[in-house]
């Protein structure tokens, strides 16, 4: 599940540095627990990747979150 987002998809936004910090997690902690290279967490992070939708879940379960309230459609300004 490692891997970039092709170029032409815009990245979704999302709330995972925030939900891993307050769990007291480390990008490789975390990494561990969804299956994927710590690399992985550092470009989904950065808004450079785009997971798959087993990840999202997984992310989501990782922090008792809905995929919606990890992942969000659009940022409010």
């Amino acid at each position: 599940m490692t891997g970039r987002k092709p170029a032409n998809e815009a990245p979704i936004p999302n709330r995972i540095a925030e939900l891993r910090e307050r769990a007291g997690l480390t990008r490789a902690e975390l990494a561990e627990l969804v299956e994927v290279n710590p690399q992985t967490i550092g470009y989904l992070e950065r808004g450079e990747y785009n997971p798959s939708l087993v990840l999202a879940f997984r992310l989501a379960g990782v922090f008792g979150r809905t995929v919606e309230e990890v992942f969000v459609r659009e940022r409010s300004e």
